[in-house]
């Protein structure tokens, strides 16, 4: 029977997870279930995407704005504090402020602009060229910035970030001052001892620094490495990739994921004889196009998955060979030439014609994207995203 079918993804409903569940069996259970109800085979090869929220949620790993304001009193002096960078985003960055701005009597925020890293805007480039100002060069005060661009809001969601992390830092019982630059030795004609909340482009952001002068620089992926009165850490990632929770707590990024991938995995193999590959996600690595928002704020798409996700496709691109090197064949005789040469590709197609377009992206990021599009991130309730046919070509029967 001729194959009609290349790649499916399923969102996979599971029960509501929380702090203990065992979330192998849950994972692998509800594949199961919806593999019976829907009338789908488990196959080797096969791709399971977890989201990393319910793995974080059945691990509890969660952590408080008064633990991240012990960990900041553990780093610095407990006096002015340089914060830069942040991105501006209530479920992101405001608990997290909360509890920096616990831990010092002077907080001086540093925005960048005219948006934040992932692309939440400040201010539209328009203006900055009708006030002929230059974020490259020009650093601005919260008066400065007023005066050339008047009162804010975020176009999506008409919050105004100046005034909510102003009111988040000086509710928290810290003095705020704010700043608009895009140099990070900036701050440092305020405070030497400097937090930079940046994602992406952290570790240089920290390079700068300390070659500026700065005293004391750490970074979100510093802050709560350990635990803080017994509650949620990341050894890795910090404060990084942490969402709000509640007014008072965050869910942290969960810890041990590549052990999570692999005991998924074993029990999926113990269960129904195949091998399939596994693969925690957090936010998918696009763009909105509408929005210029870039998706991706955790550190990074997938914190953990099995070795068979490792490296990236190695695709030829069908219509370029059917346009140039079989342009004077057609119907099967197209087919069968395009087939032969897939079959017969090199193991490297990195610089070849052929393989024009094909990005060479990281399998995770691929399919963790995959993944993020096809669970979303609402009422859908499907955290766990089944995929099928991923490693399939033409050529397969």
């Amino acid at each position: 029977m001729k194959r009609s079918v290349g790649v499916i993804a399923r969102g996979i409903r599971t029960p509501i997870v929380s702090t203990g569940d065992k979330i192998e069996k849950i994972v692998v259970d509800s594949i199961r279930e919806a593999a019976e109800m829907e009338g789908f085979a488990i196959r080797d090869r096969d791709i399971i995407g977890i989201t990393e929220s319910v793995v974080a949620r059945a691990q509890g790993n969660y952590a408080s704005a008064d633990d991240i304001k012990m960990d900041i009193k553990n780093k610095y002096d407990g006096e002015t504090l340089g914060v830069l960078f942040p991105i501006l985003s209530r479920n992101r960055f405001a608990v997290l402020l909360k509890g920096i701005a616990r831990g010092a009597k002077h907080i001086v925020l540093m925005l960048q602009y005219p948006s934040d890293e992932v692309g939440n805007p400040l201010v539209s480039i328009e203006k900055l060229d009708e006030k002929e100002i230059d974020p490259w060069k020009d650093n601005l005060t919260e008066e400065e910035f007023h005066k050339a661009f008047g009162e804010t809001t975020h176009p999506f969601t008409g919050i105004n970030y100046i005034e909510y992390y102003r009111s988040l830092i000086e509710t928290s019982g810290a003095k705020c001052t704010i700043l608009f630059s895009n140099r990070p030795e900036t701050v440092l004609t305020y405070t030497e001892q400097v937090l930079t909340c940046d994602v992406h482009t952290r570790l240089r952001t920290k390079k700068q620094l300390l070659k500026a002068g700065a005293k004391k620089v750490y970074g979100l992926d510093d802050i709560l490495t350990t635990s803080m009165n017994g509650n949620g850490y990341n050894p890795e990632y910090g404060l990084l990739g942490s969402n709000k929770a509640t007014e008072e707590t965050v869910k942290l990024f969960p810890r041990d994921s590549q052990k999570v991938a692999e005991q998924i995995q074993t029990v999926m193999k113990e269960a129904t004889g195949k091998k399939v590959e596994v693969l925690v996600y957090g936010d998918g690595a696009f763009k909105d196009p509408q929005g210029k928002i870039w998706e991706l704020a955790d550190p990074v798409v997938s914190p953990g998955y099995t070795v068979g996700l490792e490296g990236t496709p190695n695709e030829v691109k069908i219509k370029y060979l059917a346009d140039n090197e079989f342009a004077d064949l057609k119907g099967e005789k197209l087919k069968t030439a395009i087939a032969e040469h897939i079959k017969n590709k090199k193991e490297n197609l990195a610089g070849a014609m052929e393989a024009q377009g094909t990005t060479p992206r990281k399998l995770t990021d691929l399919i963790g994207s995959l993944c993020d599009l096809t669970s979303g991130s609402g009422d859908k309730g499907t955290p766990v995203v089944y995929i099928q046919g991923y490693f399939d070509s033409y050529i397969e029967a």
